[in-house]
């Protein structure tokens, strides 16, 4: 069984996946691709025998929106961490700022934040990073197909991106504030397609607990 979630924000994905397994009691409970605790939107759900188009559904492409703080920054990139750093915010201009976005479309290079669940040496970064432990992160490839400006004031930004697997649109973020001239992390994340899965499509975890009941398994 494939399920699109639409995840709550503060549920971890695996928060995600416990609770599906309860409610199914399917002893083969995963998901198609980590979505960040403090983000919301689309994360796929697969059971028992379909668990094994998990790996394709992850490597699909994604796109999200995001609302992204100026003039401020955590040390996670988002809401889950502690500011860091202040700065000034330069005026910001929609045509400086639709040019700073064009500027990340393509392939490149991104290095994933130490908050984050990517391993060093079999360890999650992010179990280092609690403990102030930075370590090298080897660069990742990844592609930016879109990148589109929704609104923006003198402090914040909100913007729709559609990208490769792998990317970290808080690190995207971070680097969009630093072309602007100033610093910034992400104040909402919400995943709104993942392949062929739209987040108008998916299904709270609450209503798919009762549909499930009142279909009697």
């Amino acid at each position: 069984m494939i399920i699109n979630i639409d995840k709550p924000i503060d549920w971890s994905s695996f928060d995600v996946v416990k609770k599906i397994r309860n409610i199914t009691k399917h002893k083969k409970v995963g998901h198609g691709g980590t979505l960040d605790p403090f983000a919301s939107g689309v994360l796929i759900i697969g059971t028992e025998i379909d668990t094994k188009t998990l790996t394709s559904i992850s490597n699909s492409d994604k796109t999200y929106e995001a609302e992204l703080e100026l003039g401020r920054t955590t040390n996670t990139l988002d809401t889950e961490g502690s500011i860091v750093d202040e700065m000034q915010i330069p005026e910001i201009k929609s045509n400086i700022l639709v040019s700073v976005l064009n500027s990340f479309l393509g392939s490149q290079k991104q290095q994933p934040p130490m908050y984050s669940a990517k391993k060093h040496k079999g360890t999650r970064l992010y179990k280092l990073a609690r403990k102030n432990i930075e370590v090298d992160r080897k660069d990742v490839d990844i592609n930016i197909n879109s990148i589109d400006l929704i609104d923006f004031n003198s402090k914040s930004i909100k913007f729709r991106v559609d990208c490769s697997k792998g990317t970290y649109v808080r690190v995207l973020g971070k680097d969009i504030a630093e072309k602007l001239g100033t610093v910034g992390y992400l104040t909402s994340l919400k995943r709104t397609k993942v392949g062929n899965y739209l987040v108008n499509d998916s299904i709270s975890v609450e209503s798919f607990q009762e549909k499930w009941i009142s279909t009697e398994h």
